[in-house]
Formats: structure tokens, sequence, C-alpha cells
């Protein structure tokens, strides 16, 4: 089982051997980097933020004792990384206009999806379907941060409601009624978008 992996890889790593944090690493580096994107919207700073969260971690390493299971700890690592850097951000508006730049940029990304239309989709699909995305953003960004860290590890990381309690440090109850709550203030958003598509749901 992974837990067991890692927790074997961990020991090495408090031997001294350094290859096996660089395994760790190989294998949660895109997890931890996705983690981050959804925090931090300047997409220039998840690298940095996610070598920071595994720079943090290997010198914590020492006085990790496997009472949960690594990815779990690493993971708490990684958001408070992020939240300091969110910190940062709100202090240096310079990064804030980088992260408008990035935000920009997608969007012209996004406008290639137009050229390659598939069957049944007009244009006008396409823009409703990308307004829909785009409500379900603001909706998600403004979630209180409990709410929001619920809702993203269940819906997008794609955890189980136990491995959010773990991560979260709360009863599966509350994981339950945070999720449940991040849904409905989601829909609610979502209902004047689609009013004429009764029944769908985000």
């Amino acid at each position: 089982m992974t837990p067991d992996v890692d927790a074997a890889l961990v020991e090495r790593v408090q031997r001294g051997d350094q290859r096996a944090f660089e395994m760790l690493v190989v294998k949660y580096q895109r997890r931890i980097e996705r983690l981050i994107a959804r925090m931090v919207r300047d997409t220039d700073l998840v690298e940095d933020i996610a070598q920071e969260t595994f720079i943090r971690a290997y010198r914590a390493l020492p006085n990790f004792r496997g009472e949960s299971a690594f990815y779990t700890w690493l993971y708490r690592i990684a958001v408070n990384t992020a939240k300091k850097a969110i910190i940062g951000l709100q202090r240096d508006p310079v990064m804030t206009e980088s992260a408008l730049a990035s935000l920009d940029e997608e969007d012209a990304d996004g406008s290639r999806v137009e050229n390659e239309l598939s069957d049944g989709e007009t244009p006008e699909s396409v823009m409703a379907s990308r307004q829909v995305a785009e409500a379900v953003n603001e909706a998600i960004e403004s979630l209180s941060e409990d709410l929001r860290q619920a809702i993203v590890l269940r819906e997008i990381e794609g955890l189980s409601y136990d491995e959010i309690a773990e991560l979260m440090n709360c009863p599966i109850g509350t994981v339950r009624s945070r999720i449940f709550r991040a849904r409905e203030t989601i829909a609610q958003r979502l209902r004047p978008l689609l009013d004429t598509k009764q029944g769908e749901r985000w």
C-alpha cells in the first residue's frame, strides 16, 4: 500500500538517504502543485511555492513521527506555505498585477475552444459553458476558507470524506456539512445561469 511505501521512504530519508526524498518529491510534486494552484492565482508562483514546501518538509522530516500519513503532513505544509505567499501577495501589488496578467493568458488559451467545436456545439453554447465555469470558480473563491478547502479536496482532488477529515483535522460529520454548504452556495450562484436548463447541476 502507498502509505507503507511512503513510510519506508521517510525512514530512509531520516537515516540520511537523500535519494529517498527525491522519490517522494517526484511522487507528490504534481499533486502539491495542483493544490497550490487552487490557492494562488499567480501561476508563476506555483512552482516556487511547491519548491518551498518540499524544502520545509525536508528540514522538518527528522521530527516526522508518522502519526499521520506522509501526504497529509506534506499537504498541511503546502497549505501553510501557500497562505504565507498569499499574505505576501496582498502586501505586494506588483504580484497581484502579474496574477491578473496570468489570468488574461488563461483566457487567451481558452479561446482555442471556439476553433475546435465538436458536433452540436455552437459558439453560444461554448460561451454559456464558459460562463458557468467562471461562475463556479467565482463561487468557490467567495467561500470561507474551510468550505473552499473541503469542496476543492472533494471535487477537484477527488479525496474521500475520511481522507478530508484527516487532512482538515475535523470529524467526518463536519466535512459532510462543509461540503453540503459549499455545494448549496455554488448552486445558488449558478441558478440564474441554469434557469433555462432545469435539473442541471454544476
